[in-house]
């Protein structure tokens, strides 16, 4: 198992461009299975998470011809189902949350999918339930078979309905919106997640012959067709790793140029970490962070302590919220952190008050982070990442700590972003892989 040595206490500087978009990845990549025509697509992040998917789609019978690791054409013309049913794509898939995103494009095309138990973060519960129930108001069925782990779903008719999804779940819509596209009639989708990568996700069904209108709001028409063509398609910016990158400059004390950002889909990132005080400014659609000593935390207008939380879109995203918790640590003045979605996801910040920081994990939902306004530097310990986004985190706090550190289970990290020990050491950072 490998790990990060990280010496911290080092100023960066110099321009980086954030990957393509992990979340974005796994929609658009599975999207392929609903066409046997080529489909390009292009700023694929060479992560872990995402070879994984195409792997598996090129175990199903998908030819992949990769000219290079972030380009990819796909020509899904000679699927096997039966492997999607196989022990092989069970135990593969397992690893990975992200291959429940073949459940919609193979009703569509195919009429039928398999959905073997979800893997992924321990980051708490993730429930299936928005993806099946949507399934099945378009007329699916589904069995869940305890003796092979998978769900069953079959779809030999699939009609267009109504529906309002119990929650806006982003993979959730994904997955309702590209079995809808070929169903009978119309479908409607009200509480639909409207993220920016559902966005592109629809637009992309739309290029490839789809009827999708609402595209950016929570009320999805779908038009159902009888078949999809090929297209090409290009990933944006990963959002999540520009708000790291941000985080990343404040805590350091660096002076760093996001290039390429993709600023017009960031919604309320940029406004929020200025709530934390970090200063920024644009640049075309670069982010220029510059060097700050100290930076003072807001508060609200009646004085009250400024609360940080995630919400759907266009409310702050939840997988920047272990970032903003530890560039709170160093920032002058309190906020209190409201991780609403995932009841496991602040269980990091143990790690951090051996750091030294001042942290009260209220409940498994709620952290109140009392800053230290750089009086006391965190200082380097052993310790294991528990999830993507609180791996980066971590690996954020090292290098602003005084000190070597070591940061274990970094596969983790891995999982969701590209070569980040040597894009960071192209900035100064002093990060081994060991």
């Amino acid at each position: 198992m490998n790990s990060f040595e990280v010496t911290g206490g080092k100023k960066l500087s110099g321009t980086i461009i954030p990957q393509g978009a992990k979340n974005e990845a796994l929609q658009i990549i599975s999207a392929v299975l609903l066409t046997p025509e080529a489909v390009t697509i292009r700023n694929i992040p060479d992560i872990l998470d995402v070879n994984l998917l195409i792997e598996l789609l090129q175990d199903m019978g998908v030819t992949v011809d990769r000219p290079e690791r972030h380009t990819a054409t796909f020509r899904a013309n000679n699927v096997n189902i039966d492997y999607l049913h196989s022990e092989a794509f069970r135990s593969k898939s397992g690893r990975l949350r992200g291959s429940v995103m073949f459940a919609g494009p193979m009703l569509a095309r195919f009429k039928k999918a398999f959905i073997p138990k979800p893997g992924g973060d321990k980051i708490g519960r993730r429930r299936l339930d928005t993806h099946i129930v949507g399934f099945e108001k378009l007329g699916a069925r589904f069995i869940y078979h305890p003796e092979d782990g998978f769900f069953h779903l079959d779809a030999s008719n699939l009609q267009g309905c109504y529906m309002m999804l119990d929650e806006p779940s982003v993979t959730g819509t994904a997955n309702i919106v590209m079995a809808a596209v070929m169903a009978k009639g119309e479908t409607t989708i009200y509480n639909a997640a409207c993220e920016p990568y559902l966005q592109q996700l629809c637009r992309m069904l739309n290029r490839m012959g789809a009827k999708i209108s609402g595209i950016g709001s929570n009320l999805l028409v779908i038009e159902g067709v009888d078949e999809l063509g090929g297209t090409e398609h290009r990933m944006l910016p990963d959002m999540i790793e520009v708000g790291s990158f941000i985080g990343l400059a404040a805590m350091t004390k660096s002076d760093i140029r996001i290039k390429g950002a993709g600023i017009e889909h960031l919604g309320v990132i940029p406004e929020k970490f200025r709530q934390l005080g970090i200063a920024m400014s644009f640049e075309g659609d670069d982010i220029l962070i510059p060097a700050q000593d100290l930076y003072e935390i807001q508060t609200f207008l009646d004085g009250s302590v400024l609360t940080v939380y995630d919400h759907p879109w266009p409310g702050f995203t939840p997988d920047l919220i272990s970032i903003v918790l530890v560039v709170a640590t160093q920032a002058k003045g309190s906020v209190l952190i409201h991780q609403k979605m995932f009841e496991s996801r602040l269980f990091f910040v143990d790690k951090l008050i051996d750091m030294g920081a001042q942290i009260i994990l209220c409940d498994p939902h709620r952290a109140a982070v009392i800053g230290l306004a750089r009086e006391q530097q965190l200082r380097g310990i052993t310790m294991s990442s528990p999830d993507i986004r609180a791996g980066v985190a971590l690996l954020i706090a090292a290098l602003s700590a005084e000190g070597k550190s070591i940061i274990q289970n970094i596969e983790q990290i891995d999982r969701g972003y590209q070569y980040i020990d040597q894009r960071l050491t192209a900035l100064g950072a002093e990060i081994k892989r060991v």
